[in-house]
Parts: C-alpha cells; structure tokens; sequence
C-alpha cells in the first residue's frame, strides 16, 4: 500500500508540475496574440491618425466627431468605424499594459482579468509547449507543490474522517 501511495504521489506531483509549466506558456502565447491585435489595429488607426493631425491637432476624438457632424452619410458611417478601431487600439494598450508586468501579475491577468475573445482565439489555437526558463520551473515546482500537497492533504482528512466513523459504530 505504501508504494501505490508514493506512486500517487509522484503522479499527482508531475502533473502539477506538467500544469504549472503551462502557466508561462499561455501567458507568453496570449501576450503575443494581444500584441499582434493591438499591432494591426494600430495600423488601420494610422491613416486616419495623420488625418487628425493634419486637421485637428492630432485628436482622433475630433476627427471622429466632425464625421459625426457632417451631412455626408459616408462620412457619417464612417464615424463609428473609426470609432471602433480607435477604441479598440484603446482596449488592447490597456491590455497590452496589463501584460508588462512581473510574471506573477501577468499570470494573474491572464488567467482572470484576461479579455474574453482574445482568450478564446488562444485556447482554440493553444499549442502545448514546456517553456525552459528559470521562471516556467518556478511556477511548475510551485504548482506541483501546491496540487501534490492539496490533494494528500484532503486524503488524509477524508480518511481521518472516515476513520473516526468507523470507531464511533
């Protein structure tokens, strides 16, 4: 019994280990993807950033109103598309922001203050990696210690538990 008990163990600390390696790795994965938006967005932001330079003195916010203004229903369409990618660049420097932290801060808003879709975009295309830097085997040993001793923790109440059941009949 004492040896299945250790190769549960061993088993429940490689899988700790295995999990908390994958920490670093989506944060790294979801931190690209956000820059890669933010990159893109920003491009498509530009032109009509030179525009409000050119006319009113560099503010989009400006920009995007005298289209608002304007009696020409393209114009006026085309406000809320700039004002949608001017929000969105907005968005993703605040996110982008939010990942330039530590590692645990970044981990810490990947993992619950992330945006939703880019999360999605990055589970659906995720690709399992084991990332060999000093801090992908501190959040694996961390991990692995956590869930080892979690778990044979509550084995172990759950049969001192049971254990005292079994006497009190």
């Amino acid at each position: 019994m004492k040896i299945v008990n250790d190769y549960v163990r061993l088993m429940l600390f490689c899988a700790g280990l295995l999990l908390g390696i994958q920490i670093p790795a989506l944060t790294d994965q979801y931190t690209k993807r956000v820059d890669a938006k933010l990159l893109e967005s920003s491009q498509l932001l530009a032109g009509f950033q030179l525009t409000a330079d050119r006319y009113f003195k560099g503010s989009i916010e400006q920009l995007i109103l005298h289209y608002k203004k304007s009696s020409d229903p393209v114009f006026n369409q085309d406000s809320q598309n700039i004002q949608f990618i001017y929000e969105r660049v907005q968005i993703l420097k605040a996110e982008f922001a939010a990942l330039q932290g530590n590692s645990l801060s970044k981990a810490f808003h990947v993992l619950v203050r992330h945006d939703n879709a880019i999360m999605q975009e990055t589970l659906s295309s995720y690709s399992y990696v084991i990332i060999l830097d000093p801090g992908a085997f501190l959040w694996g040993f961390a991990c692995a210690l956590f869930l080892s001793s979690f778990i044979e923790s509550l084995m172990k109440l759950l049969g001192l538990c049971i254990f005292k059941t079994k006497r009190a009949s």
